[in-house]
């Protein structure tokens, strides 16, 4: 049996943090099947642990800093 391994769908305004329910910029598959959602700050704080049990971890965070392309030069 091969596994395939799909590109996950980009985090939305939807996706909620598991740990204080603001906006999800990380999810972090676990090897069980299942997964975690985080806010950049909660994502930060629990790395450490979070890399030993993740399979993948799709980091969304410099979403948080990119210029929108809509954006005016003023704006920039």
């Amino acid at each position: 049996m091969t596994t395939v391994l799909t590109p996950a769908s980009p985090l939305t305004a939807a996706d909620r943090c598991d740990r204080c329910g603001a906006q999800a910029y990380l999810r972090v598959v676990l090897a069980s099947g299942g997964e975690l959602l985080f806010c950049a700050h909660h994502g930060r704080k629990f790395e450490p642990e979070l890399k030993k049990i993740a399979v993948e971890i799709q980091d969304e965070t410099e979403r948080l800093t990119a210029v929108p392309a809509s954006a005016s030069d003023d704006e920039r």
